[in-house]
């Protein structure tokens, strides 16, 4: 940080209410020093309370597999889009998709011997993420395949397009995809097929830019078990640290209803 953590820091911390508690916390540390083994104990109990409260227990649906795909896919779709009013719910398209590749790589010759690596953080910054995408596929000896960016309300633009070139130079997958709630941003169209055109003529990656819900309408109609991907959602969403409470209760609630 440029500034010491003083009661008048001028750095940049958005959350005022955080700001304010932050900056008093460690001000009171520091004149009272001896106080300092109590602090952490307080904090680390309020974290406990804190992932305490988080614990959502996701119910069972009931014969998931009575419901056409497009009633899975608008189930989906509106727990993605849902105005939580706080932050999170751009890793549930994540988790979804991670639960369709956990049943892709079972099904098809194409992931034979592959495995997923498991989720990493959903904050980070895609320039600064140590990862390829939000979901990587590797082969037994190690070699990353594919890798998977799911964007929830950005359409993808040409800067998305650069931004994974530098990704497939550095990992070296064989296939890119981008994948956005949103589509693909018309008046950069031209400019990311021939972005692409250009990556997989120079090194040899293919890839694939859609829709998050096309692409998962089309992702459901290869799985042999929709009550396996539900459930595998289900289990992501319930184990997920991430995710704030509102959302698997919003889940447990699209759940019930499709229940009755």
């Amino acid at each position: 940080q440029p500034y010491p953590y003083t009661l008048d820091y001028n750095g940049k911390i958005s959350n005022k209410n955080v700001k304010e508690a932050f900056l008093n916390l460690i001000d009171f540390v520091q004149k009272n020093p001896k106080q300092t083994e109590l602090v952490v104990t307080i904090l680390l109990y309020q974290v406990r309370q804190l992932m305490k409260s988080n614990q959502v227990k996701i119910i069972k649906l009931s014969n998931p597999e009575q419901f056409e795909i497009k009633t899975i896919v608008d189930c989906l779709d509106y727990h993605f889009s849902f105005n939580y009013k706080t932050k999170g719910a751009s890793k549930l398209p994540v988790l979804a998709f991670y639960s369709v590749y956990q049943q892709l790589i079972k099904k098809l010759e194409r992931y034979k011997l592959c495995s997923l690596k498991p989720l990493g953080s959903h904050t980070a910054s895609d320039r600064t993420s140590e990862n390829a995408g939000d979901i990587e596929v590797f082969r037994s000896n190690k070699k990353l395949i594919e890798a998977i960016e799911i964007k929830q309300g950005n359409p993808i633009n040409i800067q998305m397009l650069r931004i994974a070139k530098d990704k497939i130079i550095t990992f070296n997958p064989r296939r890119y995809c981008i994948f956005s709630s949103s589509d693909i941003n018309q008046s950069d169209s031209d400019l990311i097929e021939e972005e692409i055109k250009n990556i997989r003529d120079i090194h040899g990656c293919q890839i694939i830019v859609n829709g998050t819900i096309t692409t998962l309408k089309y992702y459901l109609r290869l799985l042999s078990s929709l009550e396996n991907f539900i459930e595998g959602y289900s289990n992501l969403v319930e184990s997920d640290q991430e995710l704030q409470t509102t959302h698997k209760l919003k889940w447990n609630e699209i759940l019930s209803k499709l229940s009755n």
